[in-house]
């Protein structure tokens, strides 16, 4: 699986960008419908709680799976979007498994 991280005017850690990684391939024991996956990070409003904008965009065969979320770093944040995605990949799996 091909995954793309782009941080949005800051330079994501080399920490942080394993972390992305390990985590998002994760989600291929889901599904091999996964063709790749974008990650992309935001800071909203620098000093504030819960500040750290994470979306995930997964390209399957059967469409694409969506997810953001925000915390107060960038880690939980991904937690909360690979927990999100993995739930929408058991349901699409699920649905498809009905047909």
């Amino acid at each position: 699986m091909n995954i793309r991280i782009q941080s949005v005017h800051f330079d994501a850690a080399e920490k942080l960008q394993d972390f992305i990684n390990k985590k998002v391939t994760k989600l291929g024991k889901y599904s091999d419908d996964i063709i790749d996956a974008e990650v992309i990070l935001k800071v909203v409003k620098p000093e504030a709680p819960n500040n750290k904008d994470a979306s995930i965009k997964i390209n399957t065969r059967n469409g694409e799976l969506f997810a953001s979320k925000m915390a107060d770093s960038f880690e939980e944040a991904i937690d909360l979007n690979v927990e999100a995605l993995e739930k929408q990949l058991i349901k699409r799996k699920e649905k498809l498994q009905a047909k």
